[in-house]
This record gives C-alpha cells, sequence and structure tokens, in this order.
C-alpha cells in the first residue's frame, strides 16, 4: 500500500525536514501551508528533483470548512492517506502573564489545540477501518515547553503544547481498535526561525549551554524521529512521545 502522508505547517523548519525525509523514504508528501505558498513550492521542487512525489496545498487549520477542503482535495487527488504529521503551530513573543490579553491566549489555542484536534480527525475519518479505511499513524509534534512550563516567556504556548499531548495520549486510546496509532514529539531548543517569531532570534545560542548536550537540535533530527514513528518500525508504539530535548 502506499504511503500518503500530509505534513501540516511543511514549508519550513521541523515540517520542510520532515517532508523531506519521508519523501526520501518512498512516501508520497502533501505539505500544506497558510501563507508561504514560494517557500512550500519550493520545498516540493527539491522534493521532485530527488525524485520524490509532493505537493503543496494551502489551508487554515483554524478554520474548520479549510480543513475539511484540505482533506476533500486530497481524496480528490492521491490514494487513501496513511499518515499525518500535525506540524503546524504558533509562538507569539515572549511575554509574563500580566501582559497576556484573552485575543492573543485564544489565537495560540485555535491554531495549536484547534487545529491539530480537526485534523486528526479527519485523519481519523479515513484511516479508521470502521469507514472503511486501512489504519495509519498520526504524530503530533508537541514542545519540550509542555513539561518545562516555559515560564516568564511563552506559557500560554506551553499550555496550548500540554493540550496536544493530552489529546496524544487519549486519541490514542480511541482509535487503538481501528489500526490507528497516535504518537507524539517533543522538540526542545531546534534551531528554525520560530525563535525569531517569539521575538528571540538569538535564543539558542543564549540558552545552550544549560542543556546537557551543550547545543540546539537540527531540523532533520526531529525528522528522523517522525519518520520512525510513523513507519512500521514503530508498529507496537502508540500513546507515547520522543523527547528531542538535548536532555533537558
Amino acid at each position: 500500500m502506499e504511503k500518503v502522508t500530509l505534513i501540516t505547517g511543511g514549508s519550513r523548519g521541523i515540517g520542510r525536514a520532515t517532508a523531506l525525509q519521508l519523501a526520501a523514504e518512498g512516501h508520497w508528501v502533501c505539505l500544506s501551508y497558510l501563507s508561504r505558498r514560494e517557500q512550500a513550492e519550493r520545498v516540493v521542487e527539491e522534493i521532485q528533483l530527488q525524485g520524490g512525489k509532493a505537493l503543496a496545498l494551502q489551508v487554515d487549520i483554524a478554520n474548520e470548512s479549510s480543513v475539511q477542503a484540505l482533506f476533500a482535495e486530497l481524496d480528490s487527488r492521491l490514494p487513501p492517506i496513511s499518515g499525518l504529521v500535525n506540524n503546524a503551530g504558533i509562538l507569539l513573543p515572549q511575554s509574563a502573564i500580566e501582559q497576556m490579553d484573552a485575543a492573543r491566549v485564544n489565537h495560540i489555542l485555535t491554531i495549536n489545540v484547534t487545529g491539530t484536534l480537526l485534523c486528526a480527525r479527519e485523519a481519523v475519518k479515513r484511516m479508521a477501518r470502521r469507514h472503511g479505511g486501512n489504519g495509519g499513524a498520526i504524530v503530533n509534534v508537541s514542545s519540550a515547553a509542555a513539561r518545562l512550563g516555559a515560564s516568564h516567556e511563552y506559557i500560554d504556548y506551553a499550555a496550548s503544547k500540554g493540550a496536544v499531548d493530552t489529546l496524544t495520549v487519549r486519541l490514542s486510546r480511541e482509535v487503538a481498535s481501528q489500526g490507528i496509532r497516535v504518537k507524539g514529539v517533543r522538540p526542545g531548543f531546534i534551531d528554525t526561525d520560530m525563535h525569531a517569531a517569539g521575538g528571540a532570534p538569538g535564543r539558542i545560542a543564549r540558552v545552550q549551554a544549560t542543556v546537557p548536550l551543550r547545543r540546539g537540535g537540527e531540523p532533520r533530527e526531529v525528522a528522523e524521529a517522525i519518520a520512525w514513528l510513523l513507519s512500521e518500525r514503530a508498529s507496537y508504539v502508540t500513546g507515547s512521545f520522543i523527547d528531542l530535548a538535548g536532555g533537558i
């Protein structure tokens, strides 16, 4: 059976590295993007030049109709989906709780939690045996912040990733009998431009001395873990996580 995997937020960082890794392992890759169309299309071109199969589709995962339209387009253009990497998420500038308003918190929760849940829902509708599916695997990209809390910096982001962890564990039990494995990765300080989005482009250099391995991680290191979790080599893994945080 052909492996067809959707990666949300696949135009850069961990999403891009995962798209390249999975394509190299023979997956038909669909990477979604919100606004970075040119970046997403460059990833597709890179995969195709290496002999892989990929396409890029636009979606706003915070919008239910947009998520439904994305999966409907997948249905019409590709074989049945077998894998989902819930990677899309946002981080806003560092802030103490006193400066956080409801608009900021709700924006983060809608994308990081509601969007992840909506994509998982649509994938389950297609993978579950009770719906005529062949099973599959879902990997949710959480964060070490879910464990550490990100005090004085991103506690709203940390809270959203804590919710993703709960979703991962509980959904894994809900759909295990349907042939669907649900698991997560929790990256730590990974060298992507997300830190710049949080107002701290030099954050890894500042904090790497606190990491037992004394460095930040690379997106490819997370991508390799995701690829393993999606594969049959991880066929008895569900409801659990790989921490990729250098020992913190």
